[in-house]
């Protein structure tokens, strides 16, 4: 017998949702998860209540076995038994008792039937309770079942799902089959990677945390990636995550996985294309009115599902789009399905860490055993703090209580409450550990008392700005529910914002879901530093793995003498150009890196008075994805490019210029970020809470792009490259600690002698 697992919501979500897409304004019932609502009706429950009840259920349909489990927000024990669904909504009760939702029906009527079986009753009171968030009344909905309703009702749920699963059932033996069959795609393991996928494989054996330092250029994809297939393949794992965060990062992992798929391995794998790429639409316009593909899509969407399931293994954008048009469906919202039939899903860092648009669907079902991979994970840091951050502007408020019609009394009522509350702060900038509480009332149920407006008015003048708006301080009351003491916030002139100093917290209670988590990177360091801030436990692994290529490759130059300090820069640029002009001297391409793009432009206006016939191009401050492709197409093998750039940005990591398409990379300054209210904020929090704040909110961060940036040279193991290093900081502790070990470090003090130190290596 096969077994198929699934959970109540996810059963009733395939098997009864209808109707259309509509996203002008979806409905705070599904917005807000309710947490708070639950806890509320919890904490009025009576003494016969058991609350958050796992049930879990096993039932055999011709040759399936179905393992159906899920947790009922309330059950009353007491002379009846009584199950209750939670549910939260900004609708008038009023109109709640007059229709019937069949999903929260459905979904409530499964968790009764399971605790029936369990307990041998006849009869069961199924109860919905909706708490509506605005008035914070509540709405009890009662039904009795007999037991044999029940299970009728559960079977012929079942019974909807059954064709479906066989084809899981049948999917998993050929992918297990293929998975065992599958070798290594290169002939050899390179250096370093038999390692590094040793260590992944027994990460997901042991159900471990794992950092890991591996150097630019040993494989890093298909040294991951490889090794989770495998254990896939010995039911270690059901499904398996690639994190990136940026495109190169994807490109990197949909190449490896295509190798595979290309040695015939057997595998359902989905590359996440963000929304506004996938539509088809000329704009997108999530809604039944303006989209074909919004109405109806719930009516047509398993068809959709079982068609590209029969047909293909890897669902590719192209694939998505091609049986979205055939179905009539909207591809973006086909593809989050698809994820659930998918072995192997790569997607951007958000789909997992950021509270408003993780994929919740993988963290509300334990039976799903997942592994996260999560590459260039020093990005991690920065962006997890900026998911849960958030600003309301004051200018977005006034703007909010024009568009609202005069008969929304409720919203402009509290959007002025809200005003007047700022009004009341200080005038200058400050911030504050605690909340600004009367403020932050306002501004939530400013979003409770716009349900109206949204859903009745969407023909109104500006709605679509309106909705925007909304979302905007939607963001802030959602990053409100995680706020504690490594939070500030921060009042200035125009708004208020949120902000997120120290998310390990957060993260460490993310990573309690999956199996494993992977963390990889070529600047790692220090390594502990990253595991500390990024969810890390006591039990979790750190490894670094050696450089396989000859450190007689590269040829590092350091010089002791220039001072590239913020006050120094001006007075830099002529040493600064000299250096640079003795670095570049033989043919070949160049990139010089700059800590912004302030100071690089300064230096590339007087480099151009003296350059004679070189081929200069300069990374500009906006630039489409054209225009990078541009930029990366002046480095051929037989080019001489020399190329003005900024440490931190797209042509600082994630490109692979191999061979003679880069010959040395320049680095100027040790890439500390600019020194700002903000980051000042975090050096004091770091400092208070580890002792180490000016190392935690300048020092690590900097050094990380200086070593990503110079990690461009050597990307093969025939690459010969030099990097040029310019700020005597370099030379002292603990930023010469945080430079490769590997490196061999040439150090001087006059720009003459550069040609003396290349001279036996070019």
């Amino acid at each position: 017998m096969k077994e198929v697992k699934i959970s109540v919501r996810n059963l009733i979500e395939f098997v009864k949702r209808s109707g259309d897409i509509d996203r002008r304004f979806f409905s705070n019932k599904r917005a807000v998860e309710g947490i708070r609502a639950h806890q509320r009706v919890q904490r009025e429950y009576s003494k016969d209540f058991l609350t958050e009840v796992f049930l879990r259920t096993q039932e055999e349909i011709e040759d399936i076995i179905f393992t159906v489990e899920g947790r009922a927000d309330g059950i009353e024990v007491a002379n009846e038994v009584t199950v209750d669904e939670i549910k939260s909504t900004t609708r008038n009760l009023e109109e709640l008792k007059k229709e019937e939702n069949l999903m929260h029906w459905a979904q409530a009527k499964c968790y009764a039937y399971i605790y029936a079986k369990d307990n041998d009753l006849n009869n069961i009171n199924v109860m919905l309770t909706y708490y509506q968030l605005e008035t914070e009344e509540i709405l009890n909905i009662k039904k009795t079942f007999t037991f044999y309703e029940l299970r009728d009702f559960f079977m012929e749920t079942l019974m909807e799902y059954l064709e479906f699963s066989r084809r899981i059932v049948e999917w998993k033996d050929i992918r297990n089959s293929s998975i065992k069959k599958l070798k290594f795609p290169f002939k050899t393991f390179r250096k370093g990677q038999r390692e590094l996928s040793v260590a992944v494989y027994n990460t997901i054996d042991s159900e471990n945390k794992l950092f890991v330092e591996a150097p630019t250029g040993i494989g890093k994809s298909i040294s991951t990636i490889f090794p989770t297939i495998k254990a896939m393949g010995e039911d270690k794992i059901d499904k398996a995550f690639y994190l990136v965060a940026r495109s190169t990062g994807k490109q990197a992992a949909k190449d490896a996985l295509e190798r595979l798929l290309n040695r015939n391995l057997k595998l359902k794998i989905t590359v996440v294309t963000a929304k506004d790429k996938i539509c088809l639409n000329d704009k997108v316009s999530c809604n039944p009115k303006d989209c074909i593909y919004a109405k109806g899509h719930f009516d047509r969407v398993n068809d959709a599902i079982i068609d590209i399931f029969d047909s293909c293994d890897n669902f590719t954008r192209e694939n998505i789009e091609k049986f979205a048009k055939l179905h009539i469906v909207c591809p973006f919202e086909y593809q989050l399905d698809l994820l659930d039939f998918s072995d192997f899903i790569v997607c951007d860092y958000n789909y997992i860490f950021d509270p408003t648009v993780y994929l919740k669907r993988f963290f509300e079902n334990s039976m799903i055993r997942f592994t996260l991979l999560i590459d260039e994970s020093h990005n991690l840091l920065d962006r997890g703090r900026e998911m849960y951050s958030a600003e309301v502007f004051i200018a977005d408020l006034e703007k909010l209580f024009e568009i609202l019609p005069k008969k929304r009394k409720a919203a402009r009522k509290h959007i002025r409450n809200a005003l007047d509350e700022f009004k009341k702060l200080d005038n200058r900038t400050f911030y504050s550990y605690d909340s600004f509480i009367y403020f932050n009332v306002e501004v939530e149920k400013t979003v409770f008392s716009m349900n109206d407006f949204l859903t009745k008015d969407k023909e109104a003048k500006d709605y679509e700005k309106a909705l925007d708006i909304y979302f905007s301080i939607f963001k802030y009351t959602k990053i409100l529910e995680y706020y504690n003491r490594d939070f500030v916030s921060i009042k200035s002139e125009d708004s208020i914002k949120i902000k997120s100093l120290d998310i390990a917290p957060i993260f460490a209670n993310i990573l309690k879901t999956p199996r494993s988590s992977v963390f990889f990177s070529a600047t790692l360091n220090p390594i502990k530093y990253y595991g500390k801030l990024l969810g890390a436990d006591e039990k979790t692994n750190y490894y670094k793995i050696k450089s396989p290529f000859d450190p007689n490759n590269l040829v590092v130059l350091r010089n002791n003498k220039i001072s590239t300090v913020y006050r120094d820069r001006e007075n830099s640029i002529e040493e600064i150009i000299e250096n640079l002009k003795n670095f570049s001297e033989d043919k070949g391409n160049y990139i010089f890196f700059f800590p912004s793009y302030s100071f690089m432009e300064k230096v590339y206006e007087s480099y151009i008075e003296i350059a004679e016939n070189e081929n200069i191009v300069k990374q500009d401050r906006e630039m489409t994805e054209f225009e990078r492709e541009e930029f990366l197409n002046n480095f051929t093998f037989s080019s001489s490019t020399i190329a003005f750039a900024v440490m931190g940005g797209v042509f600082s990591e994630g490109i692979d210029l191999i061979g003679n398409r880069l010959r040395g990379v320049a680095i100027i300054t040790v890439g500390l970020p600019g020194l700002s209210y903000e980051r000042n904020i975090l050096k004091s929090h770091f400092q208070k809470k580890y002792n180490r704040g000016y190392e935690y909110a300048y020092i690590y961060p900097g050094m990380i792009k200086v070593v990503q940036a110079a990690g461009r040279v050597i990307r093969t193991e025939d690459d010969k490259g030099k990097i040029l290093l310019m700020d005597k900081r370099f030379s002292i502790e603990p930023y010469s600690l945080l430079l490769p070990s590997q490196w061999k470090i040439y150090d001087f003090n006059d720009p003459t002698e550069i040609k003396d130190i290349l001279k036996n290596f070019n």
